[in-house]
């Protein structure tokens, strides 16, 4: 029987698509799931406008959310520092998508988020995430051209296909065309997950039609 595919849109940029990450993947192990791992860059400034225009109610919200995130970090053991400005997260989203065409895709992914909430990664700067690439047994040099060539059609495509399903934030998970938005939805996907299990398999169209 084929697994359960469940479409994960993050972005490395974000404190909430940190904190779910190791949840999301307990549920290979427990719910016997396939994680289909997919880009959406967050573009803060577009929809909040630049800083100068933002309300004291905005910072106090700001601060609320990186507070509440390092508090689910603490429970898992990982370090989450306030990043020190609004980063463009493209060349960490095509990173991904490097990653996961040349097999590498797991080590990369942790690290990034490892290393950008200690304040050991500039995810704006290329030759930092070529070099992280390198370690991680990746070509620096093919992700370079990859990041400044044909990675930004395919990056805007994912994007452009997430928004047009409803996609709008991180982490978004998607099953069975039901987004469920936030780490704190993971248990409303477990729900569905189970529920699809108890009732089986879809009918076929021959047996739908006896």
């Amino acid at each position: 029987m084929m697994k359960p595919v469940v479409q994960v849109y993050t972005d490395y940029i974000s404190p909430y698509a940190f904190v779910a990450n190791k949840p999301l993947f307990a549920l290979e192990e427990s719910h016997g799931v396939k994680l289909d791992w997919r880009p959406y860059s967050l573009r803060i400034a577009d929809y909040l406008g630049s800083v100068e225009e933002r309300s004291p109610h905005y910072w106090r919200k700001v601060r609320y959310c990186y507070m509440d995130a390092r508090r689910y970090a603490n429970k898992q053991g990982l370090v989450l520092k306030g990043p020190r400005k609004i980063y463009n997260s493209y060349l960490s989203s095509v990173g991904m998508l490097f990653a996961q065409r040349h097999g590498f895709f797991r080590p990369y992914h942790d690290l990034v988020f490892e290393k950008f909430w200690k304040h050991e990664l500039d995810v704006e700067n290329i030759d930092e995430m070529a070099a992280l690439i390198a370690g991680v047994g990746g070509d620096a040099e093919a992700y370079k051209a990859y990041a400044q060539g044909p990675a930004r059609e395919e990056h805007d495509r994912i994007i452009d296909e997430a928004e047009a399903q409803g996609v709008f934030g991180v982490p978004t998970m998607m099953l069975d065309g039901e987004l469920f938005w936030g780490g704190d939805r993971i248990d409303l996907l477990i729900e569905r997950l189970e529920e699809r299990s108890k009732a089986g398999p879809a009918p076929t169209s021959d047996a739908a039609a006896e």
